[in-house]
Order: C-alpha cells, then sequence, then structure tokens
C-alpha cells in the first residue's frame, strides 16, 4: 500500500502566549481569524508582528492562533540567517534554550530570551491513519515529494500522533523551495 501524504509549506510565524499576546496588541485583546488552517482548531489570524535580530528585522509576520501556554517563533534557516539568528532546529514546543529575539506589536515589544526556532519538518497522523500506515508517534521516516523538476526525498520526518490532528506533513519555505512545490502536493511515506 503506497503510503500518501499532504505536503503543507509552514511560512514564518508567531504562537503567542496570553501574557505577551496583551503587551503587544493591548490587555484582553482578541485576534481575529483570517483563515483557519489544516489543523483543526488553528487559524491564521488578521494581526502581525515585526521579528527583530541582531542584523535585521522581518515585518509582516503571521500570528497563528489560539493563543498558548508560551511564545514561540517558528522561522526558515534562512529566515533566522537574514536577521542574524542562530535559531535551533526543533519540534515545536521544544523551545528550551533556543534563540531569542526581540517581537514588535503595535502597542508595545518583547524581549524573548529563547523561543526561536526552525521547525523540524513533521507529519500529523490521526490514530487511524497511524495505523493504517504501521507508524508510530516519534517515528522518523523518509519521504519522497515528486515534482516536475526537483523531485527529491526528505530524511529524519518525525511522526507526530494525535487525536486532534488532521493527517498532514509540514515542511517550512525552505524545504518547499527545495522540491519546487507548487499547489496541491503529496508525499509518500517510504
Amino acid at each position: 500500500m503506497e503510503k500518501k501524504i499532504l505536503v503543507e509549506v509552514s511560512a514564518r510565524h508567531v504562537h503567542l502566549s496570553r501574557n505577551d499576546l496583551d503587551i503587544l496588541f493591548g490587555n484582553g485583546y482578541e485576534l481575529t481569524v483570517k483563515k483557519p488552517l489544516s489543523q483543526p482548531g488553528q487559524f491564521a489570524a488578521e494581526e502581525k508582528v515585526t521579528i527583530i535580530g541582531p542584523r535585521r528585522e522581518l515585518e509582516g509576520v503571521s500570528i497563528l492562533g489560539p493563543i498558548r501556554k508560551a511564545t514561540q517563533v517558528e522561522l526558515s534557516l534562512t529566515d533566522a540567517r537574514t536577521i542574524g539568528i542562530k535559531a535551533p532546529v526543533r519540534e515545536s514546543g521544544d523551545t528550551a534554550e533556543s534563540a531569542p529575539c526581540t517581537i514588535v506589536g503595535p502597542k508595545g515589544q518583547i524581549e524573548i530570551k529563547e523561543g526561536v526556532i526552525i521547525a523540524k519538518r513533521h507529519i500529523h497522523l490521526t490514530p487511524a491513519d497511524a495505523d493504517k500506515f504501521g507508524l508510530k508517534d516519534k517515528e522518523s521516516v523518509n519521504v519522497k515529494i515528486v515534482s516536475p523538476d526537483r523531485s527529491l526525498i526528505f530524511d529524519d520526518v518525525v511522526i507526530r500522533v494525535r487525536n486532534d490532528f488532521a493527517s498532514a506533513m509540514h515542511i517550512d519555505t525552505d524545504e518547499g523551495n527545495a522540491a519546487g512545490l507548487t499547489g496541491e502536493t503529496y508525499g509518500i511515506i517510504l
């Protein structure tokens, strides 16, 4: 059985804690849903922030909701290098001893001591799809992407299994560009 998975490119974005959202946008501020994302309950917000590193800044960085326990910034390696941040490749949520930055909103700014990462490529799976594919949470796989000019195989793609996931592979813009992705694309889990 061929194990096909939808591949989505996740551009630079920020997840904010309640406290940090209050500082950046005002006390009690609520994010405005721009569009729902493929993962249930997740959305891109209308609001945007500026990320400042030692060399440069990135304006208009999207905020993804809903709010989280801790603030996290996810950049591509190109983004991080451009603004002078040495961010580690990590799974989302693993921000201990990661890179710092400044985040600026319309009402204030925050300095985070850690929280900037380059998200490790991963596959979200429902438990039913994980069983169907014979895969387990935290397992690593290879995924083949076929495109007209830049087909490739991604190594070390971590499997993440939860009841509240929709099955899809997430890669960043650098990885999407490396594979020449356009439109709806499916990968094959090897």
